[in-house]
Formats: structure tokens, C-alpha cells, sequence
């Protein structure tokens, strides 16, 4: 007899899943009609920008800003260095759709909600998604203000944005994730480096909750486990762009040494003081990398 309300339950749960991934689609759509109401510009690369590298939004020509708060269903972020703006505007030959700030999932958000933006800018008409983020050094090789270009990913957030009943809309029930960061995009990193003067290493990088930083013990693992830098973010939108048939091009930006390689506590500030030590070879690389992805 107990059975049968765990049972009922479950129904009623999974039912209530797919209500909420159908009302999604509605929720993208509109906040797409949105976006279109005003500009008729369809963009062909998107860029979500992480903490404290929002200076590349000054690169865009002719930018039209849109604050998440006017978009309907978006989300907006509370986290510092997070401007909260997109963006869409020209860089260099490319269109381009930029999210200047992201919302995480320490901050409450369900994983829908997280990785929302990137089904927008995939209904706008985005196939290419170039992803940045700050992230601490796992590899003691890496120094703060090092740029890595992600060559695959560990998801140790505890969750998948792709969790519950799949809306065949967005992408298939179960995406194929062996070469979700397109090695044209690892090649095109390579080659905006080297026309900007810029170094670039490759790695793994992994996608931790959150919001508390790694302990030393928890770094050695992930050595262990092949990571080279670690963060929360970029690995839940990862996800969803590969779901939707995205290119997506993936690069952390080195803001400290993580737990244990470093006698400097670990501090949110020490990660914006880098970014905006960076911004301007930062800034160079991101503007090559968008204009060769149009």
C-alpha cells in the first residue's frame, strides 16, 4: 500500500518535468521574439563571457545592448564582475550575439535556467559558440594570467542541464560528446594566438558546484583525474550548445593557482585584479577569434 503514493509521485514528478521543459520552449521563444523586436541582425557566433571579462563588449561595432532584466525569462546574475548585458554587434567580419555575464548554479539557479541564454542564442540563429571563463590552475605548470584553450571537459557539478523528459526541439535525447569542443575552433585559437602575439596553452577543464573553492585534497584528485583548470561554470552551457548542434569553442582565462599550489588564499578579487590585468591581450585574442569564426 505504500507503493502506490511513491508511485503516484513519480508520475506526478515526471509530469511536472515535462510541463516545465515544454513551458521552456515557450520561454525561449518569447524571449527570442523579444531580441527580434529589436534588431533584425541574425547572428552567427555567440560569446559568453566570464567573471570579470566583460572589457570585449567595448570591441563590438555598432552594439545594440539589451539588459537581461528586459528580456523575458532571462535570467540575471548576482555574482560580481557579471555585467548582465547582451550584446549584438560586429566584430570584424562576424555578427555576433555576446553575453557580457552568466549566472551559475551556486547561485541558486536551477540547471535550466543556467543554460537558458545558450538556447536563446541558438533559436536567434547562433551555430557557433565561443565560451571563456576565469579559472584556477590545476596544472602547477599554469600561471595566473595564462589563456588555455579547453580541449574537453569533466562535469563533477553534480548535475546535467539535460536531466528529465528530452524536448526533441531542442536536441536529442542523448547528444554525442566526443568531440564537443570542434577541433576547427581549437585550430582557429591557435591561429588568432599567434596573429596577436598571445600563448596559449591546452587542457582539460573541469566544472565543479560550487560556490566555495576547491580544498587541497580535492585538487590533487583532480590532478589525478587529468584536469589541468578548474571552475564553476562553462560546462552546463557546453552541454545544452552540443544538444543543440552548436561549435563551440572553449577557452579559460588562468586567474590563480588553485588550492594547495599557492600559499595566497584564494579570494574572488584576486580573480577580477587578473582579468582586468589581461583584458587587453584578452581582448586582442577574443576580436581575432570572433572574426575568423564568421
Amino acid at each position: 500500500m505504500v507503493l502506490l503514493p511513491i508511485a503516484a509521485n513519480l508520475r506526478r514528478g515526471r509530469l511536472q518535468a515535462m510541463i516545465a521543459r515544454v513551458a521552456q520552449y515557450d520561454d525561449v521563444q518569447e524571449a527570442v521574439r523579444f531580441i527580434r523586436s529589436k534588431t533584425t541582425v541574425t547572428p552567427q557566433v555567440g560569446v559568453v563571457l566570464g567573471s570579470g571579462l566583460g572589457a570585449f563588449a567595448a570591441r563590438v561595432a555598432n552594439p545594440l545592448k539589451i539588459p537581461y532584466r528586459d528580456i523575458p525569462q532571462f535570467p540575471t546574475s548576482s555574482v560580481a564582475g557579471h555585467a548582465g548585458e547582451l550584446i549584438i554587434g560586429k566584430v570584424g567580419t562576424a555578427t555576433a550575439a555576446i553575453m557580457s555575464g552568466r549566472v551559475h548554479y551556486y547561485e541558486g539557479y536551477p540547471m535550466e535556467r543556467v543554460t537558458f541564454p545558450v538556447r536563446v542564442l541558438a533559436a536567434l540563429g547562433v551555430t557557433k559558440l565561443v565560451v571563456t571563463n576565469a579559472a584556477g590552475a590545476v596544472n602547477p605548470t599554469y600561471t595566473p594570467g595564462d589563456f588555455m584553450v579547453i580541449v574537453d571537459h569533466l562535469n563533477l557539478t553534480g548535475a546535467n542541464p539535460l536531466c528529465g523528459p528530452n524536448d526533441e526541439r531542442f536536441g536529442p535525447r542523448f547528444p554525442d560528446m566526443s568531440s564537443t569542443y570542434w577541433m576547427g575552433g581549437r585550430e582557429a585559437w591557435h591561429q588568432a594566438a599567434r596573429a596577436v602575439n598571445v600563448a596559449l596553452h591546452e587542457g582539460v577543464y573541469c566544472g565543479l558546484a560550487g560556490p566555495s573553492y576547491e580544498t587541497p585534497a580535492e585538487i590533487r584528485m583532480l590532478q589525478r583525474l587529468g584536469a589541468d583548470a578548474v571552475g564553476m561554470s562553462t560546462v552546463a552551457e557546453t552541454i545544452v550548445a552540443a544538444h543543440a548542434g552548436l561549435k563551440v569553442a572553449g577557452l579559460s582565462v588562468i586567474t590563480n593557482r588553485a588550492a594547495g599550489l599557492s600559499t595566497q588564499p584564494l579570494s574572488h578579487e584576486e580573480v577580477k585584479e587578473v582579468g582586468t590585468r589581461v583584458q587587453g591581450p584578452l581582448c586582442d585574442l577574443l576580436a581575432e577569434m570572433v572574426g575568423r569564426l564568421g
